[in-house]
């Protein structure tokens, strides 16, 4: 097959007219400056935010394929709620302190915690999200989830004070609610008892309720299932029912004691 038969054929299976990959690079670049305009004391902010809605504005034009663009208002709702994002994130910041007796102090947690980058990631994505911004909420949690190992879906609904220990391995699924003052170990999965296109409008993943505690590897599945508050889920659970409030769940390990050498 010669070059022009090659070419001829590669472009007859490129099908997908809005598939540019630019949008991908460009919601990445607009993601970091995002987090630095919020975080970092010698990024200006007012200069920034001017760059920002540029940098939107290129999206807007990626991702909005309907010809009237209406998606151009959404930034002008996503500015003036940053402060409140802001706001939210800094208790999330606080409650990674008070809670890991591992960190030494607020900034590390800002500039080394991957957990705090996911949660942030998110939290930006999520206002995008629900304004019904197409696609780049998506991709701006995927880029934390590439950059973390932390998968947390930009619909998830969660609350204040939101603390991922370690981090990575931790997937929260679309529909997953988390309240206020949760606290989770890596490994942690909050997915869907069942997978099928048609439950996309449901509710498919749990219900997490205030001050919960998630240790490593646990998996709670299910949209109907809930953590009732002050529970405590141990490493490596499984659980597909709810459970009441103030409860302890934990695996219980199967332990053989060999009597002889080399037997089973």
């Amino acid at each position: 097959m010669d070059k022009a038969s090659i070419i001829k054929d590669i472009k007859e299976h490129k099908k997908q007219p809005n598939l540019r990959f630019e949008l991908k690079e460009k919601t990445e670049l607009f993601t970091n400056r995002l987090f630095y305009t919020l975080f970092d004391i010698d990024t200006p902010v007012d200069e920034n935010l001017d760059k920002l809605e540029e940098e939107f504005d290129t999206l807007v034009n990626l991702a909005c394929w309907n010809v009237d663009k209406p998606c151009k208002k959404v930034w002008e709702n996503f500015v003036v709620r940053l402060p409140k994002i802001l706001e939210k994130l800094n208790l999330d910041a606080e409650a990674i302190v008070k809670c890991d007796p591992a960190s030494l102090s607020i900034e590390e947690v800002y500039m080394a915690y991957p957990g705090f980058y996911a949660i942030a990631i998110y939290r930006l994505a999520h206002e995008l999200y629900t304004d019904g911004f197409p696609l780049v909420p998506r991709l701006m949690t995927e880029y934390a989830h590439r950059e973390t190992g932390v998968d947390i879906n930009p619909g998830a609904q969660i609350g204040s004070s939101f603390f991922i220990d370690h981090a990575t391995g931790v997937v929260i699924g679309e529909t997953a609610i988390i309240k206020n003052n949760v606290k989770i170990y890596q490994g942690v999965t909050l997915g869907a008892l069942y997978v099928a296109k048609k439950l996309q409008k449901t509710k498919r993943h749990p219900t997490i309720e205030n001050n919960v505690t998630i240790y490593a590897n646990a998996t709670i599945l299910g949209g109907e299932t809930v953590i009732g508050e002050n529970s405590v889920i141990g490493g490596n659970a499984w659980l597909t029912e709810s459970v009441p409030a103030n409860s302890t769940v934990y695996h219980s390990p199967i332990i053989k004691i060999k009597t002889l050498p080399h037997v089973s």
